[in-house]
């Protein structure tokens, strides 16, 4: 049975998109190891139907845990079993293109962003410059891999002449009666730069609606700076990290959610998040920005409130005239479970599948 690597950064237990392809490939009858690094109070591991290891990191931050991990991911990959190796974004690819490279093995690019173009690192230079040089030096280097979107896997083509397939982050799909519409709204995901959190919380200074936001990340400390300069402690919630299976029972029960980002970098203009897709799943409606690929799908399906108006104003204004028209909740609510149907990861999986076999079958 051949072995396939992927290789994260973060921690494991909340990546859904990682156990959904891990899962995927590990069912198509594949070795499947899927390698993270410990983190300062992370749950046990889940049961999976794939390898989980984490490797120890004594630097949590900075420049110098981009080093340790790096340095401890090529120490693993140099004595690990493997057959092929994945780089999930860019931070893990060097690690993965010099393993591959000692060892004769495939190697694969998952493009999950335009990593580089993320706001946290565009809107810096010194930091810019140097992840941009670890891009055009490692992506040509990556002949096979795949992204999120087409104007992600355009861009890629035409800065590197690499030809990669395009695989959705899209939930799967399970048959659960849709549940009751409680009075909260719900964000889930990275809690970082560049997710409108400066305009959003503050929005909801005079509505009567609770704002529950379920995750963690680099903007995490200036969220609850915001929460508590506006007055917002009783209405905006940072309820930390949930794990898969509970934000599964969780999300079906707010009113909506939010997917927004700053137009600060292409990652976000491009971006088609997981969370977009774990709405539509949940049945709930939500307030999207309305940047080309989510509108794309929008067109086709309606499942939620497009907003250009990324300001306190305009996100209240949007917030107020949507929670107060239920027969839009209701025919977006509607819409998210047809769009289900078609918009789900069994059928996506379908092509991440046909990749990997390709992959062996071309050596």
């Amino acid at each position: 049975m051949r072995t396939i690597v992927f290789t994260v950064t973060n921690e494991l237990s909340f990546d859904q998109r990682m156990i959904r392809i891990c899962s995927s490939v590990a069912e198509a009858g594949y070795d499947v190891l899927l390698v993270g690094f410990r983190r300062t109070g992370a749950p046990p591991l889940g049961a999976q139907p794939f390898r989980q290891k984490r490797l120890p990191l004594w630097i949590q931050k900075g420049p110098l845990s981009y080093l340790e991990i790096n340095l401890r991911l090529l120490f693993f990959l140099l004595v690990c079993r493997l057959h092929a190796v994945c780089a999930i974004d860019l931070d893990t690819i060097l690690p993965c293109w010099a393993a591959s490279a000692l060892r004769r093995v495939p190697r694969v690019y998952d493009a999950h962003e335009l990593f580089c173009e993320m706001k946290e690192i565009v809107t810096r230079p010194r930091v810019y410059k140097a992840w941009k040089a670890i891009e055009r030096f490692s992506v040509p280097r990556f002949p096979q891999g795949y992204t999120v979107n087409e104007p992600i896997r355009d861009i890629l083509r035409q800065d590197y002449g690499v030809h990669y397939e395009v695989v959705r982050n899209i939930a799967v799909l399970r048959e659960l009666p849709p549940a009751a519409p409680e009075r909260f709204v719900i964000y889930q995901g990275a809690v970082n730069e560049g997710r409108s959190f400066e305009t959003l919380i503050p929005a909801f200074k005079g509505l009567d609606v609770p704002f529950h936001i379920y995750g963690s990340g680099n903007y995490l400390e200036q969220a609850g700076r915001l929460i508590a300069e506006h007055g917002l402690a009783e209405t905006v919630q940072l309820k930390g990290r949930a794990l898969p299976a509970d934000l599964a029972r969780i999300t079906p029960r707010a009113l909506l959610g939010f997917t927004l980002f700053d137009d600060l970098g292409r990652s976000n203009y491009l971006s088609l998040a997981n969370r977009f897709f774990d709405y539509i799943h949940a049945g709930i409606p939500q307030v999207c920005v309305d940047y080309p690929v989510y509108r794309a799908i929008n067109e086709q399906f309606e499942v939620a409130v497009l907003v250009s108006d990324l300001s306190v104003e305009g996100l209240r204004e949007t917030l107020r005239r949507t929670l107060t028209d239920e027969a839009l909740l209701e025919r977006l609510r509607a819409n998210c479970l047809r769009a289900r149907q078609e918009l789900n990861w069994q059928r996506e999986s379908e092509k991440l599948v046909v990749f990997y076999k390709k992959l062996f079958d071309g050596r």
